[in-house]
């Protein structure tokens, strides 16, 4: 009876593992007839979790460097609020990797996966169109949550409000078109409200 069961379970483990690899291969891969017919399906699975930056045989590498800062407001028993300095949370993750000897840039690519699952989706509206924007939303204030906590110095956050700047890359053998190399650009998105619910699982 045990080896039965196991027998199941390991095929169910080789069907799951199969398609969530089939998933990131159509994923990256060029447009084909699948993709064509089943592209949303696919994009809705990928993102953002297991987002990919880069194209099979077609790498794309960034143009900018990218900073995500964040700020917050608290609030006391009293009905009082204070607002926070804009904090560099890339900054932050940057720090962790450096003079580590088993580097990880899980957490530098999740919150720029975060935002760029937001932008994706929201274009420049900053207003949600669909459940992808709603996720795209929660998981970037999760993300950015996780890294500042429940507190700031000692007061319960109530609102946070992320943005970002933006740097362009010098292109290597090209001059530059349009915007050039050093040019520093913002982006502010709206205050969301902070509750409890958006820390569960943090």
């Amino acid at each position: 009876m045990s080896t039965g069961v196991s027998v199941v379970a390991a095929l169910v483990l080789a069907a799951v593992t199969l398609t969530h690899l089939a998933m990131l291969f159509l994923n990256v891969a060029p447009p084909n007839a699948v993709t064509a017919r089943y592209g949303e399906r696919i994009d809705a699975y990928v993102q953002p979790e297991f987002g990919q930056d880069w194209k099979l045989f077609a790498p794309n590498p960034l143009q900018r460097n990218e900073v995500v800062l964040a700020r917050v407001r608290t609030g006391d028993e009293n009905g009082g609020h204070r607002t926070s300095a804009w904090m560099n949370l890339t900054a932050r993750d940057i720090g962790e990797i450096r003079g580590s000897l088993a580097p990880s840039h899980v957490h530098q690519n999740m919150l720029r996966r975060a935002w760029d699952s937001y932008v994706a989706t929201h274009g420049t509206s900053d207003r949600d169109t669909g459940v992808r924007a709603e996720l795209a939303t929660a998981y970037l204030k999760r993300v950015a949550l996780q890294r500042i906590g429940r507190e700031w110095r000692g007061r319960r956050i109530v609102a946070l409000q992320v943005g970002a700047r933006f740097t362009m890359v010098p292109h290597p053998w090209r001059p530059a078109q349009g915007t050039g190399p050093g040019a520093v650009s913002h982006r502010t998105l709206p205050w969301w409200p902070v509750t409890d619910r958006d820390h569960e699982g943090l």
